[in-house]
C-alpha cells in the first residue's frame, strides 16, 4: 500500500516529455509507484481518429521497459464505452483501499480540470499535480489557479516542477506521416514498434490523395 502516481491520456503515441513528467512526480513526491494508464475511449478527442487502444496500451508497455517503479496498467482500456476520470478514480478506490492516489496532470488541464466529467469527484479523489507552466492566456498564475481550486473544492493540487519539453503526440504524429525521424523524443522501443507497424500514415495517405 502506498503513495499511487495516475499518468492518464491517450499516449498516441506516448513520449519522453509524458515519461519526464512522471519521473518528476515518482521523485518530488516520493511515490511507490506511477502507473501510465492508457484511455479506452476517450470522450473528448473529437479531432482526429484515436489509435486502437490496444496498440497505444503497447506501446506504453514498450516505454516502462527497464524503469523501476513504472508500470502500464489496461485498467481503462479494458473499460467499455467512454472513460472518465471521476469514474476511474472511483473504481481505483474501491479496488485499492490502501492506496493514496495523485493525479497528474500538465500545465493546461489545470485551468480546463472544470470542463471535465465530474470536477468535484476527481478533485476529492486525488492529489492533484499539475505541472508548473504559465500561461499568459489563462488571464491568471498557477499559484491563483491552486487556491481558487483549493478555495471551492477543498482540493490537494501541488505543483510539478518539472523541466519541458516541446513537443506533443499530434506533432509526432504528423512528423511520422512525413517520414521524419522521431527517435529523439521516443523511447527506442515505441520508435521501433511504430515504424514496423506503419502507424501514423494516415495523414500522409490525406494529402497524397488532396494533391491528385
Amino acid at each position: 500500500m502506498g503513495k499511487i502516481g495516475i499518468m492518464g491520456g491517450t499516449f498516441d503515441p506516448i513520449h519522453n516529455g509524458h515519461l519526464l513528467l512522471g519521473e518528476q512526480a515518482y521523485c518530488e513526491y516520493g511515490l511507490y509507484q506511477i502507473w501510465y494508464m492508457p484511455s479506452g475511449q476517450p470522450p473528448h478527442k473529437k479531432d482526429h481518429r484515436v489509435t486502437d487502444s490496444h496498440i497505444r496500451l503497447e506501446m506504453t508497455r514498450l516505454a516502462m521497459e527497464g524503469r523501476e517503479g513504472f508500470s502500464c496498467s489496461d485498467f481503462e482500456v479494458m473499460r467499455s464505452g467512454n472513460t472518465y476520470t471521476s469514474q476511474t478514480l472511483e473504481i481505483l478506490h474501491e479496488k485499492y483501499p490502501g492506496h493514496t492516489f495523485y493525479f497528474i496532470i500538465g500545465a493546461d488541464s489545470l485551468y480546463e480540470i472544470e470542463h471535465w466529467h465530474e470536477p468535484a469527484k476527481v478533485l476529492e479523489q486525488a492529489v492533484i499535480l499539475a505541472a508548473v507552466r504559465e500561461y499568459e492566456s489563462a488571464g491568471r498564475s498557477m499559484e491563483t489557479q491552486i487556491a481558487y481550486l483549493k478555495e471551492k473544492y477543498q482540493a490537494d493540487v501541488r505543483m510539478l516542477h518539472c523541466r519541458e519539453i516541446d513537443i506533443s503526440s499530434a506533432e509526432l504524429r504528423r512528423m511520422t506521416a512525413l517520414g521524419e525521424s522521431i527517435e529523439p523524443f521516443v523511447p527506442e522501443p515505441v520508435a521501433r514498434y511504430i515504424k514496423e507497424h506503419h502507424l501514423y500514415q494516415e495523414v500522409a495517405e490525406c494529402r497524397k490523395s488532396s494533391h491528385s
